[in-house]
């Protein structure tokens, strides 16, 4: 009850979060649904059935990832002065988000399941003269517990993810807590050298080794490949922004350059990863274009692309929304030592400015090497 009354008091902005998030969920829930159908439908090829459903594996990550970074900005999960004192300590508000996540999620799986059903014509009658019968496999059962289970994968993945993300006690370095906002965290943070960089880049070769090999099996191996290097460019994140940070600061900076090269340092982690699973995700439209050009690609692929793209950038854009937030008292001390807006303008985009000449080519060319076996 109290996730629903904090729910129902929140700023309208929070809740157009919220309902993006129930949107996705939507999306991810009937993409499970549509598995389920095409499995129902083809007892007889059980393999495709299982590929489908690892695909919709991609569009739910990144539907997990969008939750949690929502429930990270949420307001309502702040700790502030006196909450403590009538029992909303850091232990209650991480439930709270976690209701609070699992309610926008069961919400979207809800219109999912609706939807579904009335595709199926289960609900008035077959729409669209009945074109998605067979690929919904209308005119066999739903299988309900099969349906509900796979509905509620969504909203307990997001919950316990953002459960522990916001979990009392945890490193300030997965947090960016101790940045610039706060007196004497940046040199914290700085030593907290992002250090996994190495190790992304032995995943994405990885990655794109196994996208070789299995260029001419089955889209199984496909997808593992794919899997390794995204989840490599998401390690090398927080290292190519911390680096970005260490080169805006070399040969004599300015102010405007020094201030935005520190920004970048102490908030690494915080979009350095958002901005990876970006590239990992743009990577894999830039090999998906040069192979297929957009031809012969069917209604629930787009879904699926068009979930992890928007799942993808509206994470990384709540992301810098939670840095902006962590550096408003920096902000404000600035703005009254009397540095004139148009410097904090100016920092932003050059900030802006070298990210992109690092991941727009980094992006491009690991997705041109991704296509390049399956061409064969």
């Amino acid at each position: 009850m109290l996730a629903l009354r904090l729910v129902r008091g929140t700023h309208p902005v929070v809740q157009l979060r919220r309902l993006a998030v129930a949107a996705a969920a939507a999306g991810v829930g009937f993409l499970l649904l549509c598995a389920l159908g095409y499995a129902v439908g083809h007892p007889t090829d059980p393999s495709a059935s299982v590929l489908r459903l690892l695909w919709c594996v991609l569009p739910l990550a990144a539907t997990v990832q969008f939750a949690v970074a929502v429930a990270r900005t949420d307001p309502s999960t702040r700790p502030r002065p006196g909450l403590s004192a009538i029992g909303l300590g850091p232990a209650r508000l991480t439930a709270v988000a976690a209701a609070s996540t699992a309610v926008s999620c069961t919400l979207g799986s809800a219109l999912a399941l609706l939807f579904y059903l009335h595709l199926r014509g289960d609900l008035t009658g077959l729409p669209f003269d009945g074109a998605a019968a067979e690929l919904l496999a209308a005119d066999q059962p739903v299988p309900l517990a099969a349906a509900l289970t796979l509905l509620a994968v969504v909203p307990v993945t997001a919950a316990t993810a953002a459960a522990l993300a916001l979990r009392p006690g945890r490193p300030a370095a997965d947090t960016g807590a101790g940045a610039a906002g706060s007196p004497g965290g940046s040199a914290g943070v700085l030593s907290a050298t992002p250090s996994a960089l190495p190790w992304g880049v032995a995943l994405l070769a990885a990655g794109l080794a196994v996208e070789t090999y299995a260029a001419r099996g089955d889209g199984g191996g496909v997808l593992a490949g794919w899997v390794l290097t995204a989840v490599g460019l998401a390690m090398m994140g927080p290292g190519l922004t911390h680096g970005c940070g260490r080169l805006l600061q070399t040969v004599r900076p300015g102010a405007v350059r020094l201030l935005a090269g520190r920004v970048l340092m102490n908030d690494a982690r915080r979009i350095g990863r958002p901005l990876g699973v970006v590239c990992a995700v743009g990577s894999g439209a830039v090999a998906a274009l040069s192979l297929y050009g957009g031809k012969g690609v069917g209604p629930l692929s787009w879904l699926g692309a068009v979930l992890v793209v928007g799942c993808t950038t509206a994470t990384l854009l709540t992301s810098a929304l939670e840095s902006k937030q962590s550096r408003a008292r920096t902000t404000e001390a600035l703005l009254r030592l009397g540095a004139p807006p148009t410097v904090l303008r100016t920092t932003a985009l050059l900030r802006a400015g070298v990210l992109l000449a690092v991941f727009v080519p980094l992006t491009w060319t690991v997705g041109t090497l991704a296509a390049l076996p399956l061409r064969g």
